[in-house]
Parts: C-alpha cells; sequence; structure tokens
C-alpha cells in the first residue's frame, strides 16, 4: 500500500515536472532573439494548458506525425512567406501621382482585427477562460503593437524589407543590453558572437547596395527598427508579467483567448493612434483611390491571423525546438525570396553580409538545440 502510493506520488511528480521543462526552454529561446510570431506565442505554452494536454486532443486526429509537420511547419511557411512579401508590396507601392503607402498604424488596425476575428472563433470553439487579467493583457498588446508599428515605419521610410528582417532576427541585443544595465544576467562569448554577427551582417547588407536604390530615408527607417527592437524587450518584460498575473490568479488561458484578447487591445491601440495621427482617414482614402493595394492589405492581415493558427497546432504537437527551426529558417527563406524576387541589387560585401547574418541565426538555433539537448539529459 505504502509502495503505491510512492508511486502515484512519484507519477504525479513527473507529470508536472515535464510540461514546466519543456515550456522554461521555450521561454528561454524566445528571450534568446524569437521572431514575431514566436513572441506572439510564447504566453500560449507558458499561462495556457500544458503542452501533453494539448498534444492529446490534437493526437485524437489519427494522423501521423510527419502529416502534422508537413501540416504546421508548411502552414507557416506559406502563410508567414506570403506575409513578409506582401508587406514589402504594401510599402513598396507607389500610386499614379507617386505618393506611397505611409500609414503603418491602419495598417495594424487591420492586421489586428483579423487576428481578433480568427481569435474569436477558435475561442468559441474550444470555449472561452473565464477571469482573464485584462489590465496586463492591455499593457502587453499595446506594447506589441507599437513594435509592430515601428517596423511598418521602418519600411515606409526606406529602409529595405531584408535588411530590416534581418535586423529584428538580432532582437537579443536589446534584451542583453537592458540585463546588462540593470544587471543580474551574464551571457556567453557564443551569445555575444551570435548578436554581433547578426548586427554586423545586418550593416554589413544596408552599406553594401548597389548604386541606383532609394536610400533617401533610410536613415529613418534605421531609427524606426531600433524602436522596434526595443520595444520587443519591453513586450518581453510585460509578457512576463503577464504570466505571473495569469499564475496568481489561477487562470490558464487557452491559445485563442490569448490571441483573441491580445489582439484586441492591439487593435484597441492602433485605432487610437491612427485616428490621433490622421492614418484613419488618410488610409481609407489611399485604399480607395488605388483599389490595387487593399487586396494586398486584406491578404496580409489574413497570413498573419492564419499563420498564429499554424504555429498554435506545431507548438501543441512538436517540441519547442521544431518551431523555432520553422520560424528560424523561414526568416532566412524571406530575405532570399525578397531579394530575388523583388529586384534587390546586392554587391559581393552586400552578399557577404547576408551570409554572416544568416551564419549567426543558424548558429542560434543550434544553441538552441544543443541547450535542448542538455535540458533533457538525466
Amino acid at each position: 500500500s505504502a509502495s503505491s502510493c510512492q508511486a502515484r506520488s512519484k507519477s504525479k511528480t513527473t507529470k508536472k515536472t515535464q510540461p514546466s521543462m519543456h515550456f522554461k526552454f521555450y521561454s528561454k529561446n524566445i528571450k534568446r532573439g524569437g521572431s514575431d510570431e514566436e513572441k506572439q506565442a510564447v504566453l500560449t505554452t507558458q499561462a495556457t494548458v500544458s503542452a501533453p494536454e494539448i498534444t492529446t486532443k490534437m493526437s485524437k486526429q489519427g494522423l501521423p506525425d510527419s502529416a502534422k509537420l508537413l501540416i504546421g511547419a508548411g502552414g507557416v511557411y506559406a502563410a508567414f512567406l506570403y506575409y513578409g512579401s506582401l508587406q514589402e508590396d504594401v510599402f513598396r507601392y507607389v500610386s499614379a501621382d507617386g505618393n506611397s503607402f505611409k500609414q503603418a498604424w491602419f495598417l495594424q488596425v487591420l492586421e489586428a482585427l483579423a487576428n481578433v476575428v480568427i481569435g474569436f472563433a477558435g475561442m468559441q470553439l474550444m470555449g472561452p477562460t473565464k477571469n482573464i487579467p485584462l489590465p496586463m493583457f492591455a499593457i502587453s498588446g499595446a506594447s506589441q503593437v507599437t513594435a509592430k508599428a515601428c517596423t511598418s515605419l521602418a519600411l515606409a521610410n526606406g529602409l529595405s524589407f531584408p535588411v530590416a528582417t534581418l535586423a529584428k532576427s538580432g532582437k537579443m541585443a536589446p534584451v542583453m543590453a537592458g540585463s546588462l544595465l540593470l544587471g543580474g544576467a551574464t551571457y556567453s562569448v557564443r551569445e555575444y558572437v551570435q548578436v554581433a554577427m547578426i548586427i554586423g551582417g545586418t550593416a554589413v547588407v544596408s552599406m553594401g547596395k548597389k548604386k541606383g536604390g532609394s536610400q533617401s530615408n533610410s536613415a529613418l527607417g534605421v531609427a524606426y527598427i531600433i524602436g522596434s527592437l526595443v520595444l520587443d524587450g519591453v513586450t518581453a518584460g510585460f509578457q512576463k508579467r503577464l504570466k505571473a498575473e495569469t499564475a496568481k490568479a489561477g487562470v490558464k488561458p487557452k491559445p485563442y483567448d490569448f490571441m483573441f484578447w491580445t489582439n484586441l487591445f492591439m487593435c484597441g491601440t492602433a485605432v487610437v493612434v491612427a485616428l490621433a495621427l490622421g492614418e484613419f482617414t488618410s488610409g481609407l482614402a489611399y485604399c480607395a483611390s488605388n483599389p490595387e493595394i487593399l487586396p494586398m492589405i486584406v491578404k496580409f492581415s489574413l497570413c498573419s491571423a492564419v499563420g498564429q493558427s499554424f504555429i498554435f497546432y506545431t507548438i501543441a504537437n512538436f517540441d519547442p525546438l521544431v518551431l523555432s527551426t520553422v520560424t528560424t529558417t523561414r526568416k532566412i527563406f524571406s530575405v532570399l525570396l525578397s531579394i530575388f524576387m523583388k529586384g534587390h541589387s546586392l554587391s559581393v560585401t552586400g552578399w557577404s553580409g547576408i551570409g554572416l547574418a544568416c551564419l549567426g541565426i543558424v548558429s542560434e538555433l543550434q544553441a538552441k538545440a544543443s541547450g535542448k539537448g542538455k535540458s533533457h539529459s538525466h
């Protein structure tokens, strides 16, 4: 009897410990520089039901792992590769009278709205969670949409898509800087080298463009992308507090609860700022005068929402390293797709910068893999 009680107790302990390690690993990797889509999904894994619970529900579909990987990874690739291409098309569009699309906050309203609609539908299907701490969702959402708007403003003000995408891959830099300034954090030489490779490679790419490209507002574009990186670090801090608030309240939001509430506050923030800056009316007027840009914006917004759903599916069925691999390689393919499909012209120096930055990104992925191996060793 005593031994059976001990066995039951040990079994319970094991069930609680494994998901905790699983999500600590995922959270650590996000802080080390996950992509925007990883960052938006991180609280889903931290504050929602555990991976084994979700996986058990998903596995009832009876699909083999290879088919699930094809669905999850294929969906993420398709949605976000097209998402990046459309984002670049929107901000490179020039109307007949020579005006380009600059209404980044108006675009954020529509993108967040698409996520709200799909998030609400998913929330109704899975059942909404009660007593969610909404104030912290509001703060996190406001910070996150501002970071995304800064990325769009960087593109709107002359920064090329490949440079912006590579720069966003170095989001570990502001996190490291903040931690070093505040104290209490240490980083390995390898982590410093990875960040230096990404930032250095991005700088080389930005300086290695062949003559003839539009460079008029690149300084302002760089300022906006730096602002976006800083806000990524701020958002990570708010998300940590949100995780603590949900745990304190004893609440476990489901994936689509998180998607709905975060994007609802993102949308609300974007509406307020767009109205204050006059972008709401000017954005509508621009779309009315240039109807060919509207399908791009609609598809861009839908790709964002659909891509998030595929991320949730991938998280539910596979180890976090699988998602990290998919989203990390997706960034590299987005850069290469933009260079080859959008007419970017790079010198030999520019290509060497691409290689250096990509090497830093792949090195980060390899570090995640070795970290996984250590965290699961017994």
